[in-house]
């Protein structure tokens, strides 16, 4: 099965490599504005991870693009290039020892208003403002560093989050149009759009598990029972229909035909393709009236899994599984993975998406709490505890546009961003 976002076409040879530092382009396009998709795929000790970001008013006879990803200024409309890079050529950062430094406890200083009560944590990362006046960092230095040790002294890594890692690097030119003559504006550096804003957090640091697990994650501004809250049937989106589109995509190229699929904290609608066929659906969520509104659900089950986190089906019940933008409210999520295993057949494979938006009642204290690039990398310790999934995989897709017709699009003009997280049953 092709992984999603992969390019299936036979692709020209990789441009030769160049050390850092961008190449400004002299290009076929010149003046020339493109929409262009990008994507950096990478593996850790634990995952493949696959980030795309789509550029939508790119200059290509003025911005800058990485120094791999040159050619692609003289590339027709809809055809991809890729390259890859290993660490240290342009666009993939180097790993600089010297950028590890072990400080003092207090540079992380909990005396700050913002930071009162905030405990850093082994594998997590924060902005570097939080470390202000050590090392010449600024107090509103937004980019992020990752906590390495703890103890005596706090050891950081002020590394890009991908640094040391070998990419691979695609483009493929969605659109181009002729730029409309104007006042000059500054080239942009292409590759900060493609590398910056979180790529690379999804990871462990080494092979040592994050710690997600202090600070009591799970608590939640409204702690009732859930069952008063979902008591009243919400038939809306959560999504916007581009990032809805997304999702169903995904889902069709990862899920197999005529499957017995689970729909894990459902609602009323599926975001599962017809054209998956699916043999059956099962849904299991919080409402009736929602589920009874799920036109796919072929059986419908009301439970809670914050109360019980046992799945009411048999072992190897199903061939696949999903759980779309509901993973950020479980309680017990280490308990509800481990069901998951239970219940697919070896290789079934378990789909989980979501995006950055929430019912903020209920969402646990941690999700709110992380970088959205973080998130994944929790999701991916929700597989890896109980020790039953393998191929673990991480995706995103950012910076579509907000459709026009969205209720949001005055205010947003982007739609909002996927990540995705799955594994296969082990055998």
């Amino acid at each position: 099965m092709s992984q999603p976002g992969s390019i299936p076409a036979v692709m020209p040879p990789a441009p030769a490599l160049a050390p850092a530092g961008a190449t400004a382009l002299a290009a076929t396009h010149e003046g020339a504005g493109a929409a262009v998709e990008f994507g950096v795929s990478w593996s850790s000790t634990s995952a493949r991870h696959e980030d795309r970001y789509v550029a939508r008013r790119l200059d290509l006879g003025r911005d800058i693009l990485p120094a791999a990803l040159a050619v692609l200024a003289h590339q027709p409309v809809g055809q991809e290039t890729r390259a890859a890079v290993p660490p240290g050529h342009d666009p993939a950062p180097a790993m600089d020892p010297g950028l590890i430094l072990r400080l003092p406890v207090d540079a992380f200083d909990p005396a700050r208003p913002h930071l009162r009560g905030l405990v850093p944590r082994v594998g997590r990362f924060y902005p570097r403002g939080f470390l202000a006046g050590h090392a010449g960092i600024h107090p509103r230095d937004p980019r992020p560093f990752r906590v390495v040790a703890t103890g005596d002294s706090l050891e950081v890594d002020l590394n890009h989050p991908l640094a040391g890692r070998d990419l691979t690097i695609e483009a493929r030119i969605l659109e181009a149009w002729e730029t409309v003559d104007g006042p000059a504006e500054r080239p942009l550096e292409v590759a900060g759009q493609i590398l910056d804003g979180g790529p690379g957090m999804e990871a462990r640091y080494g092979d040592r598990p994050t710690d997600f697990w202090s600070d009591a994650p799970f608590r939640r501004e409204d702690e009732a029972a859930d069952e008063a809250f979902y008591a009243r049937p919400r038939l809306v989106n959560h999504l916007d229909t581009t990032a809805i589109a997304q999702v169903m995509g995904l889902y069709r190229r990862l899920l197999p035909r005529n499957a017995r699929v689970l729909d894990l904290m459902t609602s009323w609608t599926s975001h599962l393709p017809q054209a998956l066929e699916p043999a059956a659906v099962t849904g299991l969520g919080m409402n009736r009236a929602e589920l009874e509104a799920n036109p796919m659900l072929t059986a419908r089950h009301v439970h809670d899994l914050n109360h019980d986190p046992r799945l009411p089906f048999a072992d190897g019940a199903f061939d696949a599984m999903v759980c779309t933008v509901s993973v950020e409210y479980l309680t017990r999520p280490l308990e509800v993975f481990v069901e998951a295993a239970r219940v697919l057949r070896p290789g079934g494979r378990f789909v989980v998406t979501f995006s950055n938006r929430w019912f903020p009642p209920k969402v646990v204290a941690l999700w709110e709490a992380l970088h959205e690039f973080e998130r994944p990398g929790l999701v991916l310790e929700y597989f890896l505890a109980g020790q039953g999934f393998e191929a673990l995989n991480t995706w995103s897709v950012r910076g579509l546009p907000r459709p026009a017709d969205d209720k949001y699009a005055g205010r947003l003009a982007l739609s909002d961003p996927i990540y995705a997280v799955w594994g296969e049953r082990a055998a």
